[in-house]
């Protein structure tokens, strides 16, 4: 039965790979402005533009459907091509890899940086996330993406993270948020946990990691977002604006 289910999961892996037609780009960082805001430790996200970001997306309701760990040049990874690397990430075909910051120009992106992490904790969640590289994609996780692809069905939104989560769990298989929030477990940084109060002070309880998903790193109070735009300070009252009287009507 391994075999068929093989052929099959790559099947599938191949439809969700293809791209969407409709994706828009509302921003373009030059490669040199992006890696100057990126650190080791940040967790870049990324507006995919395939069928598995749509299905992502959907089910988060987020605009975030993948997540890369940034872990630096220093590192020094190389990608599938043998260019330098600075990215580590779950690949939908490939498993986790090593990738260049160039597989992202063009895309809508966001920086997440958890401020508060300590250098050797930092330096401690590296390793586990280059210790992860050749580890495989969860292909369950890829069937259940499938499923609630197309079409769309009208699910609860309390429901949808379940949906997500449905994978084999196993530790030498991830997806793209799984890996880098068990990455961070290891050392207790907080992403979102659940918050109870216990004879009069609040209790954190970790959360499983499997239920991470990209936009848990935008919305964490312990994740701040890095914009390379503002970073660079440009002044705006400089900008050239054209002229309303010059604007194309909209169709």
């Amino acid at each position: 039965m391994k075999p068929i289910l093989r052929f099959f999961g790559r099947q599938i892996i191949r439809y969700l790979e293809k791209p969407i037609t409709n994706y828009r780009s509302y921003q373009f960082i030059p490669l040199g402005d992006l890696e100057a805001c990126l650190q080791p430790g940040d967790v870049l996200l990324v507006e995919g533009n395939q069928r598995v970001s749509s299905a992502i997306k959907y089910l988060t309701q987020s605009t975030w459907s993948h997540a890369a760990y940034y872990v630096g040049r220093e590192a020094g990874l190389r990608d599938e091509h043998g260019h330098p690397a600075s990215l580590v990430e779950a690949d939908l075909s490939r498993g986790v890899i090593a990738a260049s910051l160039t597989k992202y120009l063009g895309y809508n992106t966001r920086i997440c940086r958890p401020e508060l992490i300590t250098e050797a904790d930092q330096r401690a969640v590296s390793e586990f996330i280059i210790g992860s590289l050749g580890h495989s994609y969860d292909v369950r996780n890829v069937v259940d993406l499938a499923r609630y692809l197309l079409p769309q069905p009208p699910v609860p939104a309390s429901w949808r993270r379940k949906m997500i989560a449905l994978g084999s769990g196993q530790p030498t298989q991830a997806i793209c948020s799984t890996l880098i929030a068990r990455a961070f477990q290891t050392v207790r940084y907080p992403i979102l946990p659940e918050i109870t109060r216990e004879n009069q002070r609040e209790v954190m309880h970790i959360r499983h990691h499997s239920l991470f998903t990209p936009r848990d790193f935008d919305l964490s109070p312990y994740f701040s977002v890095i914009k390379p735009t503002i970073e660079k300070r440009p002044d705006y009252q400089s900008f050239d604006w054209q002229s309303a009287e010059d604007e194309p009507l909209a169709s």
